[in-house]
């Protein structure tokens, strides 16, 4: 199965050149500040493409997937799996998604550290396959621009408590986005697969490379390849 790995697209998702997969996984931040006109828009063209099964969760730009749960239900259409701390079985391979991030400043979907947002960790179960999360975990794919460091502030934003449980239950990829300056990194710890798939760059242009497309059957020899 060829999975198509998309991220943070950001109202641009017509500027992406989408490659062609069975699956393809979103890992949230679809809008520019969660209006619905914005989400309608990228739905529409979500559901529109080729691939048979499409996996969506929320980021924190994307308010009204907070703010009016039961309104993007009902405009959620039938062929996207949209994951809210739940997962799908698709043809064996168990998938759980999460729009949940760190705290930072006031937007969707925050949680602070440690036991408010260990919560949303602990519900994801032993046997997950893929695991898709808008922010990355410590340490994999979560670099600032250096540039941009504010006084006191760290490189590293990854959380803690979710590398803990990917440590834990081991799936065999995490996908993610929220962090653009790593956009396109690839990184193995031997058991899991870590890719963050954001598709703009800091300044909200699409990159020029396209999206990251993983073959699940050649999945194992993916993570020797990129173990550090």
């Amino acid at each position: 199965m060829k999975i198509v790995l998309i991220s943070d697209t950001h109202t641009k998702h017509n500027q992406i050149k989408v490659p062609d997969g069975d699956m393809i996984i979103h890992a949230g931040d679809l809008s520019s500040r969660g209006r619905k006109n914005e989400i309608r828009a990228f739905l529409h063209w979500f559901k529109e493409l080729p691939h048979k099964y499409k996996i969506l969760i929320a980021g924190n730009h994307d308010f009204a997937f907070e703010t009016d749960r039961a309104w993007c239900d009902k405009v959620m259409p039938e062929n996207i799996h949209y994951l809210n701390d739940c997962g799908v079985t698709i043809e064996g391979i168990n998938i759980w998604g999460s729009p949940v991030t760190p705290a930072f400043y006031d937007w969707a979907f925050n949680r602070l550290r440690g036991l408010e947002i260990s919560k949303y960790w602990e519900l994801i179960p032993e046997g997950t396959n893929i695991l898709v999360t808008h922010g990355p975990p410590y340490g994999y794919g979560d670099l600032l621009d250096p540039r941009w460091l504010r006084p006191g502030e760290k490189e590293n934003v990854g959380c803690e408590d979710l590398l803990y449980y990917i440590e834990k239950i081991k799936p065999k990829l995490h996908v993610f986005g929220h962090i653009h300056y790593n956009g396109g990194l690839i990184e193995s710890n031997g058991d899991t697969l870590f890719v963050n798939a954001s598709n703009l760059t800091e300044r909200y242009l699409p990159r020029s490379a396209d999206p990251i497309v993983i073959d699940w059957g050649d999945i194992n020899t993916i993570i020797k390849d990129y173990k550090i």
